[in-house]
């Protein structure tokens, strides 16, 4: 993968934000990143409609129908994949509701929860996105190339995922890149 500019994509799921802190967390290694690499849609760059892409790193999991339409289209837009932490790989934190009904889930947050006055209404506004009935990996859906572990990965681990990748290396994570805080 080396030669031209890469363009990369990048999206949150769900899940809680931390994988793209840890991208940020590469600090003064990103201005060396910019010179590799053209940041597309994410948010980063605040755009929201991926093109055409040669990487794309997604961290989350899927629990709803907009986040598997959101990991389609990416899917299609982009040449490799990259699974990033562990939402994205196993579900994380958000699966842990899958043992649970949603639609109880549901009446116990809006109409019974502690605090609530009575009166109260599940929402069902056509702008919010359907719940899944279990929270899933990425790869539960779509091909996925590359798993990047942890909760988050470290910015040391991204920074050689990333710089193995471009470099045209299987990307190897040695002892101590991965970790789960």
């Amino acid at each position: 993968m080396s030669g031209k500019k890469l363009r990369v994509a990048t999206t949150s799921l769900a899940g809680c934000f931390g994988c793209h802190m840890s991208l940020l967390d590469i600090d003064e290694r990103l201005i060396d990143l910019l010179e590799l690499v053209e940041f597309d849609a994410s948010p980063l760059t605040d755009k929201k409609h991926p093109g055409p892409c040669d990487l794309a790193l997604i961290e989350g999991g899927l629990c709803n129908a907009e986040n598997v339409h959101v990991l389609r289209e990416l899917r299609k837009q982009c040449k490799i994949l990259v699974a990033v932490g562990a939402c994205a790989i196993t579900g994380g934190l958000p699966a842990q509701r899958n043992n649970l009904d949603v639609r109880d889930c549901l009446r116990s947050v809006y109409l019974s929860g502690p605090g609530l006055a009575g009166g109260g209404l599940i929402p069902n506004d056509p702008e919010l996105p359907l719940p899944l009935a279990q929270v899933h990996p990425l790869h539960d859906v779509v091909k996925v190339d590359y798993f990047l572990p942890g909760c988050p990965p470290s910015a040391d681990a991204i920074w050689q995922f990333l710089t193995d990748l471009l470099a045209g290396r299987t990307p190897a994570l040695g002892h101590g890149l991965i970790h789960y805080d």
